[in-house]
């Protein structure tokens, strides 16, 4: 059969990715909504379930009509919804928030990557599910005072504009350091936002994890989780800000698995690529070079984080291959 429309290299490595994202996704929240004990909070979870089993359903479609193998992903058997409860109630909403902005930067991706008219009506229809469950989210944990908003400030009363390149001088031995932007404030308290609530997603993960190297390696994603938020909350300090931001939620005593060591090491790869993007882009809007430098500094860390998490994954056959382009070198040895 000859496709009158293929899907072009961009197209079906974002769906690709996209695939893999949405299957661990469901399996989330398939043991959220098992343990969930808040109506509110399963009504949101269900409702985010069967949203997207319909766009899942509409990629293998795709992938089918294409002649392309379906990704494997994420399974039943990556999740086990019989283990006991390992977060507390609050828990499930607040990560769910933070699944939803990674979802919302892959979908700009993939949506910019996108030429094909069927390709964009999937990233149309995921895009405005996952800022209606933004924002229910955010306004029940807001409702339920789990989730903590950002620092207040007086505001504006004129506009001024940068006189000098003092302005962007925050390695100072004498002297004060200018005060913090709005925008830079808004990054730190985002940062200290993602790192709490990704401290005690991870501790769940290393109570329960059955691989040593995967206890080990989450243990040091404590350890680094904890560095971050040490280094924003200095930053706050130094400025005479209020501290804002919290996890929101709690970990059992559990130590029953309830997801598999491959779905929890992808997990937090995701949230990995996640952490470097955003500390790309807070150091290239903090204007203050001690800011930007430091946050630079911390994605480092990331950076090697998840290469070493990487590595665990490809030791133990966890990190499915990506469809790749022809190898025309075996192609043409093949035809001597």
């Amino acid at each position: 059969m000859v496709l009158t429309n293929p899907l072009n290299v961009s197209e079906i490595g974002s769906l690709w990715q996209t695939y893999q994202e949405k299957t661990l996704i469901m399996r989330f929240l398939e043991y959220f909504i098992e343990k969930a004990d808040d109506p509110q909070a399963r009504n949101i979870l269900g409702g985010l379930w069967q949203e997207l089993d319909y766009y899942l359903k509409e990629m293998e479609n795709l992938f089918s009509e294409q002649g392309m193998a379906i990704p494997v992903g994420f399974t039943s058997n990556d999740v086990d919804l019989e283990a006991p409860k390992l977060y507390d109630n609050g828990f499930d909403i607040m990560f769910l928030r933070i699944l939803k902005e990674v979802s919302m930067g892959l979908y700009t991706l993939g949506m910019n990557m996108t030429y094909n008219k069927k390709v964009m009506v999937i990233y149309e229809g995921l895009t405005s599910v996952t800022q209606k469950i933004y924002k229910l989210s955010t306004s029940y944990l807001l409702e339920k005072g789990i989730l903590s908003l950002p620092p207040k400030v007086s505001m504006s009363k004129r506009t001024e504009f940068i006189k000098s390149k003092k302005y962007m001088e925050g390695f100072k031995l004498i002297g004060d350091k200018r005060t913090l932007t709005t925008l830079e404030v808004g990054i730190i308290h985002h940062n200290l936002e993602v790192n709490n609530i990704g401290m005690q997603l991870i501790t769940g993960f290393a109570q329960c994890a059955q691989n040593k190297d995967v206890k080990q390696y989450f243990t040091k994603g404590i350890n680094l989780a904890k560095k971050q938020i040490k280094a924003m909350e200095e930053l706050l300090l130094e400025g005479d800000i209020q501290l804002s931001a919290t996890s929101g939620a709690t970990v059992t005593t559990s130590t029953v698995p309830p997801f598999s060591d491959k779905l929890m090491m992808h997990c937090i790869y995701i949230l990995n690529g996640f952490g470097l993007i955003g500390s790309g882009t807070g150091g290239f809007f903090s204007l203050r070079n001690d800011l930007a430098m430091k946050t630079l500094l911390l994605a480092k860390d990331v950076y090697f984080f998840a290469q070493e998490g990487i590595e665990i994954k490809i030791k133990n056959g966890w990190f499915e291959e990506p469809p790749q382009m022809e190898n025309r070198s075996q192609i043409i040895q093949r035809g001597k």
